[in-house]
């Protein structure tokens, strides 16, 4: 497994295994305590998986969380997503900065998403199971979305949004949730 930096977003990186093929399919290691260490993150401070399965043209996001905010690792462990972060945190060199990254159940790539940073993507298969490891248990009360239209971030979605929550429907823009921030 290598760890390469993500040059848009301060701190984050792509976690890319060594899949071992043969006739029965693959096996490879999706987490490596090591080789998470490495970069200088703590393999033990991600506390809670979670699991979503989307169908083609599902968006999900952009969400974040207020306070301490959220580190995440995220894969899509069956089928192709489209992954992005942005960058949220006023003191990073990379604020505003966007990381667009496709995942798939072919590589079992693993982005890893800095706190402060806000996180969407749109399934691009028919189905796509996305993995999240996260650093602290989930506190809905702390819940953040940003509208994924938002045309300052013009995220280049690749498919027409098939379906959306209705809270990410009608989302904040990012305007309008910085200016909340500031307040």
């Amino acid at each position: 497994m290598k760890a390469t930096a993500v040059p848009a977003i301060a701190g984050a990186y792509l976690f890319e295994p060594t899949p071992h093929t043969d006739e029965r399919g693959f096996f490879c290691r999706t987490f490596d305590a090591e080789v998470i260490r490495s970069v200088g993150l703590d393999p033990e401070a991600f506390v809670q998986d979670s699991m979503s399965r989307s169908v083609r043209g599902v968006l999900r996001g952009l969400h974040l969380r207020s306070g301490a905010g959220e580190a995440k690792l995220v894969r899509c462990s069956y089928g192709r997503v489209f992954d992005v972060a942005v960058d949220l945190r006023a003191d990073s060199p990379t604020y505003l900065g966007r990381a667009c990254v496709e995942l798939s159940g072919e590589t079992q790539a693993t982005l890893y998403i800095p706190a402060g940073c806000a996180h969407g993507f749109q399934a691009l298969t028919a189905t796509a199971d996305t993995s999240y490891r996260i650093d602290r248990p989930h506190d809905p009360s702390e819940d953040v979305t940003i509208a994924f239209d938002d045309p300052d971030l013009a995220i280049p979605w690749p498919l027409p949004v098939t379906s959306v929550s209705e809270r990410d429907r009608e989302a904040p823009s990012l305007a309008e949730f910085l200016k909340h921030r500031e307040s």
